[in-house]
């Protein structure tokens, strides 16, 4: 038994001594270091070490709490931090129980910052091959902000003022826990979203914010809001903060707005100078117009081009030419030649006369008689012996077969051949100088053998002759243009005027 008069302590009354007073010992602590080791357990609890040159003290946040920190730890961060000192008996460690965490200075910020840049950079989220150009008008602008800020607000009067559009707004936390991905889950869902009837889908996309500190602006600068925005097939415009600030989405936005309202100036053109444009377009084609008018016809005149008279004296002179004697002598030639080479022309019924008797002086051998020639030398072989004879009955009676069909042929053909012969001669007569004149049709002549053509080409009194189809008669044009050889028929029409009809005379 030992003489010491200590206290004997069990290692889990030893142990819970210690963390009681260390607790209370150190209850509220501040403290500034590099962070180590960081690991984030699938529990969402985050181990880490806080260190600096000389010691390393092991430190926790609780899942609830890593939910609430306004930036993500990472290795190598320069950060203030507050909590409690406590224990763990387990191992025998004493650890920071971190309830607050926050970088330690701006320049470490900065430096965090460009860190960041540097790395997204790397890998072409910034690159200017990226970026699409800014609709010129668009019809639909889409926001992503906070519904109860001041921005929004400035976002639709200036659209308003300027050009007003369909404004789609998508709330979000522009600032502290969790507005990283809210920011980034409202470019998505933009991008992905299909349109409707009543709400169509954006051709251009605003997210911005006012002003603030660094921290306040840093949900702008997270990898998850600069990748969404670099993915955004719909052309984007980052306005954060003002015209000084600058964030991660700047770099990876189509177009940066120093501010808000900067943004809106840029989405719409102003409509009252679009307006005025049209109108300056307008009168400066219309002086255009009339310039190229004026000079087109200053260039007409002075190629002294001819009257439209003179361009007709030469051919109304040819005209002339032609309707006298050396035209009709033309025509008189022409008419010559023509009933010279009509008399030569055989007329239809003496074509019909000459091939019927082509067709009777052909002495081919009617039906009958080939029958009658083939019966006797069908009578000549019966004469002979009996043992050839039945032989010469068959081939006598194949024959005589083959003479009532070649008799039927030949009949028929010449039957077609007499009906082609007939419409030939039907429509070559129809056609003919003569089938015309046949038809009803007279040709006129006057004193000089001239065909005449037209009621003014005889005078009154002047004989013609007209030839018809079986001959030629002579007539005197009387002074309406009409024979006088047609007394018979005014005579009828006057008997038929003096019969008594009951009427008055109208006129």
């Amino acid at each position: 038994m030992s003489d010491s008069n200590a206290p004997e302590y069990s290692v889990s009354e030893l142990a819970g001594a210690v963390k009681k007073t260390i607790e209370q010992t150190f209850g509220r602590v501040r403290v500034r270091g590099e962070l180590g080791r960081v690991t984030i357990a699938r529990s969402g609890h985050c181990y880490l070490d806080l260190k600096d040159d000389k010691a390393v003290i092991n430190s926790i946040i609780w899942k609830g709490t890593m939910n609430k920190l306004p930036l993500v730890p990472e290795e190598g961060m320069e950060v203030v931090v507050e909590g409690r000192m406590s224990t763990y008996p387990g191992r025998s460690n004493y650890q920071l129980v971190i309830e607050s965490l926050e970088l330690a200075g701006a320049g470490a910020l900065m430096a965090l910052l460009d860190k960041r840049r540097k790395a997204l950079a790397a890998e072409g989220l910034f690159a200017a091959e990226r970026k699409v150009e800014l609709p010129f008008l668009p019809r639909v602008i889409g926001v992503v902000t906070s519904p109860t800020g001041a921005v929004i607000r400035d976002i639709l009067q200036r659209v308003g003022d300027r050009f007003p559009v369909h404004v789609i707004l998508w709330p979000v936390t522009v600032q502290g826990d969790g507005a990283a991905e809210k920011i980034a889950a409202a470019i998505t869902g933009f991008n992905n979203y299909e349109p409707t009837a009543h709400l169509p889908r954006p051709d251009v996309l605003i997210v911005g914010r006012g002003g603030g500190s660094v921290e306040d602006l840093w949900c702008f600068n997270e990898e998850v809001v600069v990748r969404a925005a670099a993915a955004s097939t719909v052309p984007l415009i980052s306005a954060v903060g003002h015209e000084t600030d600058t964030t991660l989405i700047d770099y990876a936005s189509d177009y940066r707005a120093p501010t808000p309202t900067g943004a809106a100036e840029v989405a719409v053109p102003v409509r009252a100078d679009l307006a005025l444009g049209l109108e300056e377009s307008g009168q400066r084609m219309a002086r255009a117009l009339r310039r190229n008018a004026q000079e087109a016809a200053t260039a007409l005149k002075a190629a002294r081009l001819p009257r439209k008279e003179r361009l007709l004296e030469s051919a109304s002179q040819r005209l002339d030419r032609l309707r006298f004697p050396e035209a009709a002598s033309l025509f008189e030639r022409q008419r010559q030649r023509l009933a010279n080479l009509s008399a030569r022309l055989p007329t239809p019924r003496s074509q019909l006369d000459t091939m019927a008797a082509r067709l009777s002086g052909l002495r081919l051998p009617g039906p009958e008689r080939m029958l009658r020639d083939k019966r006797r030398e069908l009578d000549a072989l019966r004469l002979r012996p009996d043992g050839i004879a039945t032989r010469v009955v068959r081939e006598g009676e194949r024959v005589e077969r083959m003479g009532e069909r070649a008799a039927r042929a030949a009949a028929a053909r010449m039957a077609r051949d007499a009906d082609r012969l007939a419409k030939a001669g039907s429509l070559l007569e129809a056609f003919s100088y003569q089938g015309v004149l046949a038809r009803g049709f007279a040709l006129v002549t006057d004193a000089d053998g001239q065909v005449v053509r037209s009621r003014d080409a005889v005078e009154s009194g002047e004989r013609v002759a007209l030839e018809f189809a079986d001959g030629t008669r002579k007539a005197v044009i009387d002074g309406h243009g009409t024979p006088a050889t047609a007394p018979k028929t005014a005579r009828r029409k006057r008997t038929l005027d003096a019969r008594p009809t009951g009427q008055r005379d109208l006129f």
